[in-house]
């Protein structure tokens, strides 16, 4: 075995306890108060389940909030379910999520009113609450959830990172990442509007494919490579782009978008999730400009190989292990 043949072994069993954890994004949570009658508000809280656990948050309310005794959960898919009923203005007073600022997770949060009102706050481990006294931005929350799903949803940046690192020439890319955009818009749209419904673990399981995929292609010799990808790599990135819209609007789905704003809620997650995908290509093209400038005249193309090797095995690694942890469940 060569020495990069070793150095690439030894990553892989140093990362592979890891790879379950990172297979299973982690959703938001949700919590919708809907006001019934004056002063009374239903309260439905879905916070998501990781690993067959729930994670340790929970809404508190004002004080001045009455509310029955313990409700009882249920279990719904990957999310738990509460439902209660609450009395109290909520017209001052925080909104505290115990227990966020030690995860990873985000909260979104809906007020409806009986007047038809209706604000939508997205709230995050550097922001656990949410002041009642102050106007919630509405369907602005959707634009950073948009970013922060992108971002922290590890399987879509392996498969954009690997595209970057897949196409050389600038045109070719900037047209293949047009063509994975367009297709992940269509389907994001077409499921959260009801007008398609495709399972998620079938999806998420294709999703986990589609990287495993881009991978072998990777790394392989060019000239090796199949003659569509190479030629045509914008199908390719179209048709699996059509997968990964579903995957997106799993997480929409889960927390939904405001109703009287459902157009500009879609249309500003989506702009988000285009920024995230624009901010992964900017640090991927950062660092292989760094490799080069810090390399330049000892050895970079040995160097940057090695290095890009390990990624792709490390990636390759990754999605088999999702597609078979995805898969499985589903047999």
């Amino acid at each position: 075995m060569t020495v990069s043949a070793r150095i690439i072994t030894a990553v892989l069993l140093i990362l592979l306890p890891v790879f379950g954890a990172l297979g299973h994004e982690v959703r938001p949570a949700y919590l919708q108060i809907e006001e019934v009658e004056a002063n009374r508000f239903a309260v439905l809280w879905k916070q998501p389940i990781l690993q067959d656990r729930r994670l340790p948050i929970d809404p508190v309310f004002p004080e001045s909030c009455t509310a029955p005794g313990p409700v009882t959960p249920e279990v719904t898919g990957a999310a738990l379910l509460q439902r209660w009923i609450i009395e109290c203005p909520l017209d001052s007073g925080l909104i505290h999520i115990s227990g966020l600022s030690r995860t990873l997770t985000d909260v979104m949060v809906t007020i409806r009113r009986l007047d038809g009102s209706e604000s939508s706050t997205l709230l995050r481990a550097s922001q656990p609450s949410l002041d009642l006294s102050d106007p919630a931005p509405g369907a602005g929350a959707y634009l950073p959830f948009g970013i922060e799903h992108l971002i922290f949803g590890i399987d879509h940046v392996l498969f954009v990172i690997g595209l970057v690192l897949f196409i050389s020439d600038r045109w070719m890319l900037l047209k293949t990442i047009t063509a994975f955009t367009i297709a992940h818009s269509i389907t994001l749209a077409l499921s959260v509007l009801d007008l398609v419904y495709v399972p998620q673990g079938p999806v998420e399981a294709v999703i986990a494919l589609s990287i495993l995929f881009l991978a072998r292609e990777l790394a392989m010799e060019e000239s090796k490579r199949s003659f569509l990808t190479r030629a045509r790599p914008w199908i390719m990135a179209f048709v699996f782009g059509l997968l990964h819209g579903f995957g997106f609007a799993g997480a929409l789905n889960d927390i939904g978008l405001p109703r009287e704003e459902l157009a500009l809620a879609l249309f500003l997650f989506n702009v988000g999730i285009e920024l995230g995908q624009l901010m992964i290509i900017a640090v991927v093209f950062a660092l292989l400009w760094t490799g080069r400038t810090v390399t330049h005249g000892i050895g970079y193309g040995h160097s940057a190989h090695l290095v890009e090797q390990a990624f792709v095995w490390v990636m390759g690694c990754m999605a088999a292990f999702w597609t078979l942890d995805r898969v499985l469940p589903l047999i």
